[in-house]
């Protein structure tokens, strides 16, 4: 079954030195995004490191940034907001995309590295919640309670 092709979404690149934005080697419907600065970090150290990109998402869309699966071996950072959000209303000309680093050890990051992810996801719908004494499920044990393998 084929997907349905969403409309074309505006991009605006803030720094020439990146590539422009491609789908991971073909292999994935996970989009690459590069560092935009040349970054030295110390352990313990943050920094909101420009993605040299903004872009005006279609109503109704959000973006999914996460880091790579190499990040925090090649870097040595974690992204401090472990997943970020960017949804449609983050679309000017300076609502330029970041990746929160924090350093856990020193560390460099230079123009072009790839430091993390993003992804188009449709908005959750509408829910209501219904308010109940007593759920119908089986307990499992509470949050974290599947145990040490």
């Amino acid at each position: 079954m084929q997907k349905e092709i969403m409309a074309k979404i505006k991009i605006r690149y803030v720094s020439d030195q990146i590539e422009k934005l491609t789908y991971i080697d073909g292999k994935s419907d996970w989009i690459d995004l590069r560092a935009a600065e040349d970054v030295v970090l110390k352990a313990g150290e943050f920094k909101l490191i420009s993605l040299g990109v903004c872009m005006q998402l279609p109503e109704g869309y959000e973006a999914h940034i996460v880091p790579r699966s190499s990040t925090f071996k090649n870097f040595g950072v974690l992204q401090a907001n472990h997943m970020g959000v960017v949804d449609c209303s983050y679309c000017g000309n300076n609502d330029i995309w970041r990746f929160p680093a924090l350093a856990m050890r020193d560390t460099e990051i230079h123009v072009g590295d790839r430091i993390c992810q993003f992804r188009i996801m449709e908005n959750q719908p509408k829910i209501v919640f219904e308010e109940v004494d007593n759920l119908e499920g089986a307990d499992r044990g509470g949050f974290g309670s599947t145990g040490i393998v």
